[in-house]
């Protein structure tokens, strides 16, 4: 099975130069091949994204969370349909919960957007999240770049807004929206501390109707919790606004002061040092990754931690013990 290459697999250039033309059916089976488990689908990967680097980049990579209920779909819908307006490519890549019994996704995403979807300088790309660390679809950071280099400058990161998830978003980002809700009970309980201090702007959507006087509540208590965080090593204080998707009101607002924000961290350095870090950071996230394949995808291994299971379970060896004992197991196979 691990030698086994689809069909309709096409080279190598034919992915790169189809991607650099703005192709959105190439862009969408190189992504497929990103995502992709099989060996050989690995390989393939590696050198799409390698021949893409030099032309990704140059987007602004901005992450989205939100409680349940926010309405993040349809913001990033009306969001999105305001950055087209103005000229710019979006690609929302959009981070579906995935069952852990069927691995399955909801994959709803499109289907929500129908206004964004149909247009040609939008790219939806949902991806079910699996198993990995916060939730994140594995590949993700890899997708953004086929993205950036098919002409997408604005890349909308949403979360499935559970675990750890925003914090590997935020990881891969320039900018950290955060939509709330008002009148949902004592809102500076609904999220926690960590998140908002990784905010760059918080937004009280669906601000409209009989909604607007909590919301503007709301506001001005975020606004108080936010004081009492140190300033961010950007230098830049997060926003609070308020907004509505569906009425279209406050829209315009919140790409407003993204380009504030990119204003000042481009004037301080700050975009350039975090982008750096970030790179760093997601190679030693690629090389655990590599080594935790390595360890579980090796025959000795899985025979022996079937065994040590077993041991485990009849208390004959301690947890501590037996993952000792498989990690010397592992290292004597070098």
């Amino acid at each position: 099975m691990k030698n086994y290459k689809p069909k309709n697999r096409l080279i190598p250039q034919a992915y790169i130069d189809g991607i650099l033309k703005g192709d959105r059916v190439i862009l969408s089976r190189a992504i497929t091949v990103i995502e992709s488990n099989l060996e050989s689908d690995k390989i393939l990967a590696k050198e799409i994204v390698q021949e893409i680097l030099p032309s990704s980049g140059k987007s602004i990579r901005i992450g989205i969370t939100g409680v349940p209920g926010v309405g993040k779909s349809t913001f990033i819908e009306a969001f999105g349909l305001r950055l087209v307006k103005a000229g710019h490519k979006v690609a929302i890549l959009s981070i579906d919960p995935s069952s852990q019994r069927s691995k399955g996704s909801i994959l709803g995403d499109k289907t929500r957007m129908e206004e964004l979807a149909v247009l040609q300088e939008a790219y939806i790309r949902p991806s079910a999240s699996g198993d990995t660390l916060g939730g994140v679809a594995n590949k993700t950071g890899e997708t953004m770049l086929l993205c950036e280099a098919a002409g997408y400058d604005v890349i909308l990161i949403e979360t499935v807004g559970v675990g750890q998830s925003e914090t590997a978003v935020h990881g891969m980002t320039d900018f950290f929206l955060l939509l709330m809700l008002a009148g949902a009970g004592d809102e500076l309980q609904g999220i926690k501390k960590g998140i908002m201090e990784m905010a760059d702007m918080v937004v009280i959507n669906k601000a409209d109707g009989d909604n607007i006087t909590m919301s503007k509540l709301a506001k001005r208590q975020y606004q108080n919790a936010l004081h009492i965080f140190p300033i961010s090593e950007s230098g830049w204080s997060p926003i609070v606004s308020t907004a509505s998707a569906i009425k279209n009101i406050g829209i315009s607002n919140v790409w407003d002061e993204i380009l504030n924000y990119k204003k000042l961290v481009d004037e301080n350095g700050y975009f350039l040092k975090n982008r750096t870090h970030q790179q760093i950071k997601w190679m030693y996230n690629n090389i655990n990754e590599e080594l935790k394949q390595l360890f579980y995808n090796s025959k000795d291994i899985k025979n022996e931690l079937s065994i040590l299971e077993k041991d485990v379970i009849a208390s004959e060896i301690s947890p501590v013990k037996a993952a000792q004992q498989i990690i010397k197991k592992f290292k004597q196979s070098f």
